[in-house]
């Protein structure tokens, strides 16, 4: 596949450096997200060339460990490690202490673990061999109604940019938002901030489970610095072509 340009600016921050090149390969982030290794594997297997990021989730890392981690590192896969870590600040401190080494490149925490809890988990990965944190600030699927529950009365913007400022004020450069946040958070944390935008959908995609979803070409006008992309591609007839389909849009 002829390689595709993506227009830059200084208004969309790239961050890690990996995703600082005009390349939507450097900018996409396929999520493995499967019950067991070897089909997250296999599709790697599949897209290899096509993706440089994959996605390894709860549902993936409690199955197969640090393994998968490692395995996807030895096939020449950078590793965005997801495990939304929420604890108390010791336990999540010593929870990136644990996967420091392993080879992954970013790592998610909640953002609404507090002030200690970032602040531990930023501490914990100040070394080098530690992978770059992402604070979550809202997940796609919540709503409005869905944060009132939880006794949330803001918006999910507005809760989001209050997370996303505390992270950062905590030593974390990175959140984890939807596409309707990217413009607000860029405003507010800076043009070097890494945002990676989940609940991505082609157009004419299903939504799913996902309440705040954008195409791939609108979270990248936004500001996005990079894309999660699930059930789209592992869950097209052809995940390549998927993929492929997606890269296009993005450099467009």
């Amino acid at each position: 596949m002829e390689t595709a340009i993506i227009s830059t600016s200084t208004d969309v921050a790239t961050y890690p450096a990996e995703a600082s090149g005009s390349d939507p390969r450097d900018r996409l982030i396929v999520a493995l997200d499967f019950p067991s290794p070897a089909r997250a594997l296999q599709l790697a297997d599949e897209l290899r060339g096509l993706c440089r990021w994959v996605k390894v989730g709860m549902e993936l890392y409690y199955a197969a460990g640090n393994s998968v981690v490692e395995r996807l590192r030895a096939r020449g896969f950078d590793v965005f490690l997801d495990l939304k870590l929420y604890d108390i600040p010791n336990t999540v401190a010593g929870a990136v202490r644990s996967v420091t080494g392993i080879g992954a490149s970013l790592l998610t925490v909640h953002a609404s673990g507090g002030a200690a809890m970032l602040r531990a988990a930023a501490e914990a990965a100040d070394r080098t061999d530690a992978p770059k944190l992402l604070a979550v600030t809202v997940v796609t699927s919540m709503d409005a109604a869905e944060l009132s529950g939880v006794g949330v009365s803001d918006t999910p913007a507005a809760q989001a940019l209050r997370l996303a400022r505390l992270a950062q004020s905590e030593g974390i450069d990175g959140m984890v938002c939807s596409a309707q946040e990217i413009a607000a958070l860029r405003d507010a944390v800076g043009p070097r901030a890494t945002l990676v935008v989940p609940g991505i959908r082609p157009s004419g995609a299903k939504a799913g489970d996902q309440k705040r979803v954008a195409t791939p070409a609108d979270a990248i006008a936004q500001g996005a610095s990079m894309l999660v992309v699930g059930r789209p591609i592992t869950q097209a007839d052809d995940p390549a072509e998927a993929t492929a389909a997606i890269l296009a849009e993005m450099a467009r």
